[in-house]
């Protein structure tokens, strides 16, 4: 279909448009004009404001280059901080206090004692208030038995390393014998240390028989006398005989001596207890806290001192020493 060309408008009248459209437009460029001046005031006061900062700055900078004098740093260090190492844990038990030392008691024997005599011979030298060398006298001694073939001499006595010994040398020296051989060695408490009843015990190293180790060589003693024998008595605690040690008393009613026995065992080369306990009536014998045996009739009851010696004896063995570690005597209280 063909299209028409619109009317024109009768000459001298114009389209008529509606005001509300031009009121809009007005509005609008007012707005944008509000809003152009709004950001134009603030890019001012920016400027304004940097302007203002710098100038600041740069007054600082010329204040600080005008002082005379740059400023000064000084360094200071750290505060140090004590270290705290803790302690080591322990890697071992603190070593125990030492304990007092305790009264010795009889070996092997027990009982009410109270211990009246003891010497345990760690000195330097024998204690003379205790003991004497040799048989009744002073110096070289004859022996107890004239039969001996030794003499006594205070040479022969030492005292060291907590041990007493007591030497056997072949040495022939004037003592008032005939034809004296060797020169041993003994102690007492004669006219020093007296007592009647109680427990006797010594600790004793005895030497070997050479080529025989279970045999004791020469005549070591362990005993004790009254001050007028045999009527006194004596009591051989412990009596090197032929190798072997045997217990005896001798009293009045027979000098000879009782025989308690000699107990089978090796008591040479090592050290042993050598232990009587003497009670009214009776004497029971002891080695290494073992009873023996006992003797229960002609004891004696006078008072006895202490005696150790070592003297020539078969088997015969020179030089050589018996040594001993204490000699202790108890009584009941």
């Amino acid at each position: 279909m063909a299209r028409m060309a619109a009317p024109s408008p009768p000459r001298g009248k114009r389209p008529r448009h509606k005001h509300s459209s031009r009121r809009s437009r007005s509005a609008a460029a007012a707005i944008t004009g509000l809003l152009l001046v709004g950001v134009i005031l603030l890019g001012a006061a920016t400027v304004v404001a940097v302007s203002h900062l710098a100038s600041a700055s740069r007054a600082g900078r010329a204040a600080v280059r005008g002082t005379s004098t740059p400023p000064t740093y000084r360094y200071a260090p750290p505060p140090v901080i004590a270290a705290i190492i803790p302690k080591p844990a322990l890697t071992h038990r603190p070593l125990p206090r030492k304990q007092a030392p305790r009264t010795p008691i009889p070996t092997g024997v027990g009982g009410d004692w109270k211990l009246t005599f003891d010497d345990e011979f760690d000195g330097t030298s024998l204690d003379t208030a205790r003991w004497s060398t040799g048989w009744y006298g002073s110096g070289i001694t004859p022996p107890v038995d004239s039969k001996e073939i030794d003499c006594y001499d205070p040479a022969q006595v030492t005292e060291g390393g907590g041990t007493l010994d007591l030497t056997l040398i072949r040495k022939s020296e004037d003592c008032g014998i005939s034809d004296p051989v060797y020169t041993a060695g003994l102690v007492s408490t004669q006219g020093k240390f007296s007592f009647t009843h109680g427990f006797i015990e010594a600790r004793v190293w005895l030497p070997a028989a050479a080529g025989n180790p279970g045999e004791v060589a020469n005549w070591p003693g362990v005993w004790t006398d009254g001050h007028s024998w045999p009527e006194d008595g004596e009591i051989d605690i412990a009596e090197g005989l032929h190798g072997e040690m045997c217990a005896h008393f001798h009293g009045p009613a027979d000098p000879s001596g009782i025989r308690v026995g000699c107990p089978a065992g090796t008591y040479a080369g090592g050290w042993h207890t050598f232990a009587a306990d003497w009670e009214p009536g009776s004497v029971t014998y002891y080695y290494d806290g073992v009873d023996i045996g006992s003797v229960t009739s002609g004891i004696t009851s006078a008072p006895m001192f202490l005696i150790l010696s070592y003297m020539a004896g078969k088997p015969y063995q020179a030089p050589d020493t018996m040594r001993v570690d204490y000699m202790r005597v108890w009584q009941h209280p």
